[in-house]
C-alpha cells in the first residue's frame, strides 16, 4: 500500500541541488515518483511529502513550512481547486503549481484568477523546475512587497499618530497662551490704563496731551492683543459653535469686505471641545483662502445638523481653486485641515477646478453616524 498522506518526508537534498520543501497533492505514487525525478534531474532536491485529501493537506500545512505546493488536477477525493483554495484560506501565500494531464485550457485560465501560479501538462515535466523557480521568485517579490506595505503603513500610523498630538499639543498651547495673555498682560494693560487715565487728570496740559496720546497708542494695543487672543482660542467658542462662526463671519466680513453669510438650522449645537476646534480652524482657514485667492465679493457658511452628522460649507463667488494650487510646495493650510478633520472620524472635500470656491465638511456626531460615513466613503 502506497504512503498515503504520509508526512515521512523523501530522501535529503544532494549537496550540490538546489533544496526545496515541497507538498504535493497527488493520488498516484507514480505519478509522485516521476515529479520528484524529473525534479532532480533539473538540479532541485526536493524535501517532500505527498497526500491526497484535504485531511492530509490540512495537516502537512499546519506541521511544517513549505516552499511550494503542487497539485494534481482531479483526484478522486480532491481537486486543485480545492487544494488551492484550502492553501489560500490558512494563510498562505505559498507559490502553487498545477500538474494535470487532463487540465482544459478554460479550468487552466481559471486557476491561474484564482491564484494559482501556473499550470503543467504531466507529459512535459522538463518545464516544472523553471516554473517552480519562476513562482519562488514571485512569492518572494510578494512577501517583499507585502513586507513593504506593512512597513509603510506602520510608519504611517505612526506619522499620524505624532500629528495628532502635535495637533492637540498646538491647541493646549495656543489655550495656555491666551490664558496668560489675558491674565498676565491684559492685566498689565488694565493698570497702565488707570495710569495714564490719572495722569491725563492731573497733570499739566502738555503732560494730559502725552497721555491721551498714550491711552491711544493703549487702546490699539489692547485691540490687538484681543485680537490676537481670539486667534489663539476663540473665546466665542464658550456661547457654543454657532455663536462662535458667527463672530468670525461678521469680523472676517468687517474686516476684508467680502459679503459673508452665516446660515444653521440649530440655534445651538451641543459637540465636543475637539469638533467645535475643528469646524472653528476649517471656516477660519476656509475664509483666510477666500480672502487670499478667491477674488470673492460674496461668501457664505452654511452649518446643518441631521440624523447626528455636522456639515458645514464654506462656499463664494470667486475664482475657484485649481487642482495645481493643491499640491503648491508649502502648501499645507488644507493638508493640515485634513489631519484635523481626520482626528474626529470626518470627511472633507475641496471643491477643485470649478468657478465658484467650496469647502465641505462631514464631521459624525455619533459612533453609528461615524460607521454610516466610512460606509458611505468607501462605497
Amino acid at each position: 500500500m502506497h504512503p498515503t498522506n504520509s508526512l515521512e518526508p523523501t530522501d535529503g537534498p544532494d549537496a550540490a541541488d538546489e533544496p526545496i520543501r515541497l507538498l504535493v497533492v497527488e493520488d498516484s505514487e507514480l505519478d509522485y515518483e516521476l515529479l520528484l525525478r524529473s525534479l532532480r534531474r533539473q538540479r532541485l532536491a526536493p524535501d517532500s511529502v505527498r497526500v491526497e485529501d484535504e485531511a492530509g493537506l490540512r495537516a502537512a500545512l499546519a506541521s511544517r513550512s513549505w516552499d511550494a505546493v503542487i497539485s494534481d488536477h482531479h483526484l478522486p477525493r480532491f481537486s486543485s481547486g480545492e487544494a488551492l483554495r484550502v492553501v489560500r484560506t490558512s494563510g498562505s501565500d505559498l507559490p502553487f503549481i498545477i500538474v494535470s494531464g487532463t487540465i482544459g485550457e478554460e479550468a487552466a485560465v481559471a486557476a491561474m484568477q484564482a491564484g494559482a501560479d501556473d499550470y503543467l501538462i504531466k507529459g512535459r515535466l522538463a518545464r516544472l523546475g523553471p516554473a517552480l523557480r519562476n513562482a519562488l521568485s514571485a512569492a518572494s517579490a510578494r512577501r517583499e512587497r507585502g513586507a513593504a506595505q506593512q512597513a509603510l503603513a506602520e510608519s504611517e500610523r505612526r506619522l499620524r499618530a505624532l500629528t495628532d498630538h502635535l495637533q492637540q499639543a498646538v491647541e493646549d498651547e495656543r489655550a495656555a497662551i491666551a490664558r496668560e495673555v489675558h491674565d498676565d498682560v491684559g492685566g498689565m494693560l488694565t493698570a497702565l490704563r488707570f495710569d495714564l487715565s490719572w495722569i491725563e487728570r492731573h497733570g499739566e496740559e502738555s503732560v494730559r496731551a502725552r497721555a491721551r496720546q498714550g491711552l491711544d497708542t493703549l487702546n490699539q494695543a489692547v485691540l490687538a492683543v484681543q485680537r490676537i487672543m481670539r486667534n489663539l482660542r476663540p473665546p466665542a467658542l464658550d456661547a457654543g459653535i454657532v455663536a462662535a462662526l458667527d463672530f468670525l463671519v461678521q469680523q472676517f466680513s468687517s474686516r476684508t469686505g467680502v459679503d459673508t453669510q452665516l446660515t444653521s438650522n440649530r440655534d445651538r449645537i451641543e459637540v465636543t471641545e475637539q469638533i467645535a476646534i475643528t469646524v472653528y480652524r476649517v471656516a477660519q482657514e476656509s475664509l483666510t483662502n477666500v480672502a487670499k485667492h478667491a477674488q470673492a465679493r460674496r461668501a457664505r457658511v452654511d452649518l446643518v445638523v441631521q440624523d447626528d452628522m455636522l456639515s458645514l460649507e464654506i462656499s463664494d463667488d470667486g475664482i475657484g481653486i485649481r487642482a495645481a494650487d493643491m499640491d503648491k510646495p508649502g502648501s499645507f493650510g488644507l493638508r493640515g485641515l485634513t489631519e484635523r478633520v481626520r482626528q474626529v472620524h470626518g470627511w472633507i472635500d475641496v471643491a477643485v477646478g470649478e468657478r465658484r470656491g467650496a469647502v465641505m465638511l462631514t464631521i459624525p456626531l455619533t459612533q453609528q453616524a461615524a460607521s454610516r460615513l466610512l460606509d458611505e466613503t468607501d462605497a
